[in-house]
């Protein structure tokens, strides 16, 4: 695997990430509020810079604290680079160790929960836990605060836990990104969405419909293209989470989900999109989405400029080789090294009583133009 952020540049990366929404001129990618209001916030207290500078004043000793990582998976490149986020963190604060395990799939709910069970019984200092299903957690969540061990969650954390279970966050706010997406499709598109004589579809590709990450980011974007293009003139089909009847709307945006999270029947669902002839653009929702979209369309090259307008959200070799080709206009990354390091972060804190509190990581848009800038380029992995 290849990860365009190097282990001896992950530090620069972080303190990059805070400053991402800062930098002058015109090729300035366009952020989340997060992203750029960060310099203000947590980067004082979550850089790799402060940890170390912490370290050398002799502040905090974490040399005796252990940290289990469950994730949701190491299906996608994502989860990857979450993991050396948190190697990273595990180095610069000197812990004594971390473990990083994940199911094969994201359905692999009982898999995941027989590796939160054995989290919980190693008896770690923290534990960094990114859910699958937080019901099916419940039973061994409980077991963690009854051992006083504080969980930290992270990317999508853990919906609807037990009041005062989950110490922290480090994540994405994924609606607002989503929102993000549909803003810079909209300049691409807007021509064509106002005052259409006939009807135009807009196609959404999401992984599934429990994911609270991947559910935010698909509400984010539909609620912000409902906004632009206007209520009154946009409806939403395709799926009972997210339709939305609106009576002689002409703007019509259709959401697929596949039944099963592997790569056939995504690929099945965004040929489903593409072959409708009133196609004028479509979103993915994540790296898996994005590249099974580019995969749906090797046969049938409708994807590019002057065609139908794609656009993605996170990266992996494929999206990225899409976007630098023009197959896709673009996408929306986070920064899983980011979310990997501040949850480790987070963790060793709450592990030593210190105060800790939700980090919103941020996320920007990125396209060829600004994809090897030193704001993008530290965000994006292979």
């Amino acid at each position: 695997m290849k990860i365009r952020l190097l282990s001896t540049v992950i530090c620069a990366a972080i303190v990059s990430t805070m400053v991402m929404g800062c930098s002058s001129g015109a090729s300035a990618p366009a952020t989340t509020a997060a992203a750029a209001a960060a310099p203000e916030t947590e980067v004082k207290d979550t850089t790799a810079g402060d940890t170390l500078a912490a370290k050398a004043d002799g502040a905090v000793d974490y040399s005796d604290v252990t940290v289990e990582i469950v994730a949701k998976g190491f299906q996608h490149d994502f989860w990857k680079a979450v993991k050396m986020g948190s190697e990273q963190a595990a180095e610069d604060l000197g812990l004594k160790s971390t473990n990083f395990v994940g199911p094969a799939s994201e359905s692999a709910v009982a898999e995941q929960i027989e590796q939160l069970n054995n989290a919980v019984n190693k008896a770690p200092s923290a534990i960094c836990l990114a859910a699958l299903d937080t019901q099916a957690a419940l039973d061994a969540i409980s077991n963690a605060q009854a051992a006083n061990i504080p969980i930290v969650g992270f990317d999508s954390g853990v919906p609807d836990a037990p009041a005062g279970s989950i110490v922290a966050n480090a994540a994405t706010d994924n609606y607002v990104a989503g929102g993000l997406a549909a803003e810079k499709l909209y300049e691409m598109i807007k021509d064509k969405v106002t005052a259409p004589a006939e009807e135009v579809r807009i196609g959404v590709v999401s992984q599934d419909a429990t994911s609270q990450s991947i559910g935010e980011r698909t509400g984010g974007f539909i609620d912000k293209m409902r906004t632009l293009v206007g209520e009154d003139k946009c409806m939403v089909v395709g799926h009972d989470k997210y339709n939305k009847a609106v009576d002689g709307a002409k703007v019509i945006i259709d959401v697929g989900i596949p039944a099963t999270v592997d790569d056939a029947a995504c690929v099945t669902v965004a040929n489903t999109l593409l072959n409708k002839n009133d196609l004028i653009a479509i979103y993915a929702s994540n790296e898996f989405t994005a590249k099974n979209l580019v995969t749906a369309n090797e046969s049938l090259q409708v994807l590019g400029v002057d065609k139908v307008i794609g656009v993605g959200f996170d990266s992996g070799a494929i999206q990225l080789d899409a976007i630098k080709s023009g197959v896709l206009a673009g996408s929306i990354t986070q920064n899983p090294v980011q979310i990997g390091y501040q949850a480790v972060t987070l963790a060793a804190k709450a592990a030593k009583g210190e105060p800790v509190e939700d980090v919103d990581t941020g996320a920007l848009w990125y396209d060829s133009a600004n994809m090897d800038s030193a704001e993008v380029a530290p965000c994006l992995y292979k």
